[in-house]
């Protein structure tokens, strides 16, 4: 079992890396009405420059609220915020030259301007000339997918594209700090592979910082190089990609196929069986791997006749689902 000191390394390797974070925070806390109902509470995160960055938790944990404290659009009842060390309430002008955000539930761009003119407009108000502005614009658009669609009102396009115009907008300016919130939402797969790409290089090439959230775990296995899971404003977990599902291995999955339907079939606690096809599969975590053998033993004294048995490594949504639910329980 880890261990909430497992799971929160941040500060301790923050302060090996050295150097200034690209994001910080610390102690962030949101309160609305009284003091029992927060929002954030005590949040600190410690996010190095260039790495993609999942930021992760259930509906109502608490990652919309810091975005948008990160973002200037919330006044946090306490703590620090600071982009590539500028604070956000201190130095707001300059904190808020760091990033570009897309953020959910949000209209990021003007649905009664086309794609081009929305992009023009944010590139000028992030102070960039017109002729820097319709460059940047050209290379976002025909990366995204919409140059032969610039000139339509963007109110007009799918869901989809809306969005594909909103991470464009976000990018207009160069920045070097990227807030995406649930940037894939409504995107078919295509466009995601598209975005993933485009995380991947802004990140892998050109060093830039993602702070991505999403309820699409698979994404985040393939493009974050750390997680962070917020659950009722508390961070429950914050380690390398990698590492965190590294503490959930001793709990691995198996799954054992067997020919033919095997009614009531006695299970251990944790396991599953569905037919389908002339063949049960039957699935679930162990602590002790000698237990799916004595599964074993005992399909076959029912003369079942075993086709597979497979250890399945924990994927990204084992592991939230798994951190949730224990915090949740214990």
């Amino acid at each position: 079992m880890s261990t909430q000191s497992d799971l929160l390394t941040s500060e301790h390797r923050a302060a090996a890396q050295g150097g200034t974070p690209a994001i910080e925070i610390v102690g962030l806390t949101k309160t609305y009405g009284t003091a029992d109902t927060k929002a954030v509470d005590d949040v600190s995160l410690s996010v190095p420059a260039g790495t993609v960055f999942g930021f992760l938790g259930p509906n109502g944990a608490g990652k919309t609220t810091t975005i948008k404290i990160l973002a200037g659009l919330l006044s946090a009842t306490s703590g620090q915020t600071r982009l590539n060390g500028f604070d956000v309430v201190r130095r707001r002008s300059a904190a808020m030259e760091q990033f570009g955000a897309v953020l959910e539930g949000s209209r990021n761009v003007y649905w009664t301007l086309s794609a081009w003119q929305n992009l023009l407009y944010f590139g000028r108000l992030k102070g960039m000339r017109t002729p820097a502005a319709r460059a940047r614009a050209e290379v976002l658009l025909k990366g995204l997918d919409l140059w032969d669609r610039r000139d339509e009102k963007v109110g007009g396009y799918s869901r989809g594209m809306q969005q594909k115009v909103a991470i464009a907008a976000a990018l207009i300016a160069d920045p070097p700090i990227v807030l995406l919130d649930e940037p894939t939402l409504g995107l078919d797969v295509e466009a995601t592979r598209t975005v993933k790409d485009w995380i991947h290089r802004l990140a892998r090439e050109e060093g830039r910082t993602i702070l991505l959230t999403t309820h699409q775990m698979n994404v985040v296995e393939e493009v974050c190089d750390r997680v962070a899971v917020i659950r009722k404003g508390r961070v429950i977990a914050d380690l390398p990609t990698e590492e965190l599902l590294g503490q959930f291995r001793q709990r691995d999955r198996y799954e054992i196929r067997v020919e033919g339907e095997l009614p009531g079939l006695d299970l251990p606690e944790g396991f599953t069986a569905t037919s389908r096809e002339g063949a049960t599969t039957i699935s679930g975590r162990v602590a002790d791997p000698q237990e799916v053998y004595t599964l074993v033993d005992r399909l076959r004294e029912r003369r079942a006749v075993v086709q597979s048995l497979s250890q399945l490594q924990p994927d990204l949504e084992d592991v939230f689902l798994a951190l949730t639910k224990e915090r949740a329980d214990g």
